[in-house]
């Protein structure tokens, strides 16, 4: 075979391979990308648009002079926005009437005293844009009500305020009443709240973000934060959904029994280097834990000599009366465990609000088989995250 002919997967032979592969993604970019939503809401979009646009034709209608207009075309555009995506800066009330309005008088002051109509038509389209640009209500239906001022070579200023104001009004009250009742918010709050939720991103670094990005986005801020949210669990749940507590925690973690003197319980847990000593009973069940905080609990912080001295008088290496001699005396009852089957995502709040630094895992028997640590759970935290990057 001739080498001026090539295979379809690798392209003409007078083309490079990273040519090919370029030309196939930017022929790629102009597929249309799936609509996300389900028939359900497919069917509430189509009502809602339909329901706007008769409330406002039959009203305009009703009320306009013979041979007056009472519906304009820029409007079934209005419409799409409010009723098919009303979380959209785009779709606001302030965006629907005051871009559809302002941008009227514009176009109609262009074509009144503009001679030329392609140039009256570009500098109405680039004064709407600005000016909708400069009072916060961008809306794409305003740049077509501009230029149907100047095609109508309309020259009364009355126009913008019948039909289009009453028109924009009127749909947007539509949009109020039909998206509050099938379960959509709008309007939609564009200012960003306080955001509750723990991420590795701040609401300061998505503002960086954006300001980076420098482009118009068809989504409200606090929709994009809480998508980036969803998204960030969503990976978390995928790299972390089937990791339960007895892949991660330490096996056979360092034990005590309740009468263990306090000299000796404190040199085992110095030398082992550990923060968390469990205590179990005879059975192998868990009865306490003793931390260095309850060591700490011990002590007379109210007496003139020093740490070391009260340290050391605790733990039977000094003079001192009635004080306590063995773990089960300082130790904490009250002990939170976990079963070695639970997902590990489901200990993130124990250890991010719950004020915990050790948790005991126990078996179906409830006896101690191990411990998870913060450095567990963080280790386990990193190389999910890192799962997720490499992804």
């Amino acid at each position: 075979m001739s080498d001026r002919f090539a295979s379809p997967s690798t392209g003409p032979a007078w083309l490079s391979a990273t040519r090919f592969a370029a030309l196939k993604a930017w022929l790629a970019s102009f597929r249309p990308g799936r609509v996300r939503i389900n028939g359900t809401e497919r069917l509430r979009i189509i009502g809602g648009a339909m329901a706007g646009v008769l409330l406002a034709g039959w009203a305009c209608r009703l009320f306009a002079e013979p041979g007056a207009a009472w519906l304009v075309a820029p409007l079934g555009a209005s419409a799409v926005l409010v009723f098919a995506v009303p979380a959209s800066p785009l779709a606001q009330p302030w965006s629907v009437i005051g871009g559809n309005t302002l941008s009227t008088l514009l176009g109609i002051a262009c074509a009144t005293h503009i001679g030329d109509p392609v140039l009256a038509a570009a500098v109405a389209i680039g004064g709407a844009l600005a000016l909708m640009l400069a009072l916060r209500c961008l809306h794409p239906p305003g740049g077509a009500a501009a230029l149907t001022a100047v095609l109508a070579q309309a020259a009364d200023y009355r126009f913008a305020l019948f039909p289009v104001l009453v028109n924009s009004v009127l749909l947007v009250l539509a949009g109020l009443a039909y998206n509050s009742l099938t379960g959509r918010r709008y309007p939609h709050a564009q200012a960003a709240p306080a955001s509750t939720q723990r991420s590795r991103f701040t609401p300061a670094d998505l503002d960086a973000a954006l300001a980076h990005y420098n482009q118009v986005l068809d989504v409200s801020r606090d929709d994009l934060e809480h998508l980036l949210h969803h998204a960030e669990m969503a990976a978390y749940r995928r790299n972390l959904g089937e990791l339960r507590c007895r892949d991660i925690m330490t096996r056979e973690p360092l034990t005590a029994a309740p009468d263990l003197p306090l000299g000796e319980a404190w040199e085992l847990m110095r030398r082992r280097r550990i923060k968390a000593l469990p205590v179990i009973d005879r059975a192998g069940s868990i009865v306490g834990i003793v931390t260095v905080a309850d060591f700490m609990r011990q002590l007379d912080m109210d007496r003139p000599d020093g740490l070391g001295s009260r340290l050391r008088a605790l733990i039977g290496l000094g003079a001192a009366t009635e004080r306590p001699s063995v773990i089960a005396q300082i130790m904490t009852r009250q002990v939170r465990v976990v079963s070695s089957g639970r997902f590990v995502i489901e200990l993130i709040p124990l250890f991010a609000d719950g004020g915990h630094h050790h948790i005991p895992i126990i078996d179906e028997d409830r006896k101690l088989v191990g411990i998870i640590t913060q450095t567990d759970l963080v280790k386990a935290l990193a190389k999910a995250v890192g799962a997720g990057t490499e992804a």
